[in-house]
């Protein structure tokens, strides 16, 4: 049974909750991606969903805790990417390269999911380190790079001290600025980063780059 607390809709029905709220996070996500935290409207926000802004404070709280919840659901998705991560059968090689592309692919897939880690590091992540559901999500590639690594090690292909985070951060920034800095990148050097014509030059180009570092002959002469 709903709450009587719950608003309606002007013919009296209440919402399917779990619709509505699915359709707040769609456009709450484009309006902070596109305006920042600072810019985006919760008045605007409600206009764009059809519903009213005592809906969205009453199911999110206020502003702050709705883009909490957006980026709290804009992590969730490729932590279940990454969850859904089959490598247990590939060499290290492979299984590195393998996860290298699920982030390529992620990152330039959701534009909008770099927008909002751009604006939150703005904000001093000061959102993520309020969100207790953030704080216990990690990430599961993490496992998966320590049981590569460890395994790329032992077989001798992996010469690099490295860890599962510093490799994380490594794939990941060649990622993020692929996206993130599309534009500035574009402008400077004549060359959109995310060119379909180059997709697979880049992709091909971050595991090369992966694969030479951790492969690589340190040995003295």
């Amino acid at each position: 049974m709903t709450s009587a607390e719950e608003p309606a809709r002007p013919n009296g029905r209440i919402r399917d909750a779990a619709r509505t709220k699915a359709e707040i996070l769609d456009v709450a996500t484009q309006e902070f991606a596109r305006a920042g935290y600072d810019g985006a409207r919760v008045d605007e926000i409600a206009a764009l969903t059809r519903t009213t802004k005592r809906m969205i404070y009453y199911y999110f709280g206020g502003k702050e805790q709705l883009f909490t919840t957006v980026l709290e659901r804009a992590y969730g998705v490729i932590r279940e990417a990454e969850q859904g991560l089959d490598v247990e059968h590939l060499d290290p090689v492979a299984a590195i390269r393998r996860l290298a592309e699920l982030t390529f692919d992620h990152h330039e897939a959701h534009p909008a999911f770099i927008r909002l880690v751009s604006i939150e590091n703005i904000h001093g992540a000061q959102h993520i380190a309020g969100s207790e559901k953030l704080g216990k999500i990690g990430s599961p590639a993490l496992d998966v790079i320590r049981r590569i690594l460890e395994t790329g090690r032992e077989s001798g292909l992996f010469t690099a001290d490295v860890d599962a985070v510093d490799l994380h951060a490594m794939i990941s920034s060649f990622c993020f600025f692929r996206v993130a800095n599309r534009h500035t990148f574009g402008a400077l050097f004549g060359r959109d980063l995310v060119d379909p014509a180059r997709h697979e030059h880049y992709r091909s180009m971050l595991g090369d780059m992966v694969i030479a570092y951790l492969t690589a002959d340190r040995a003295e002469h």
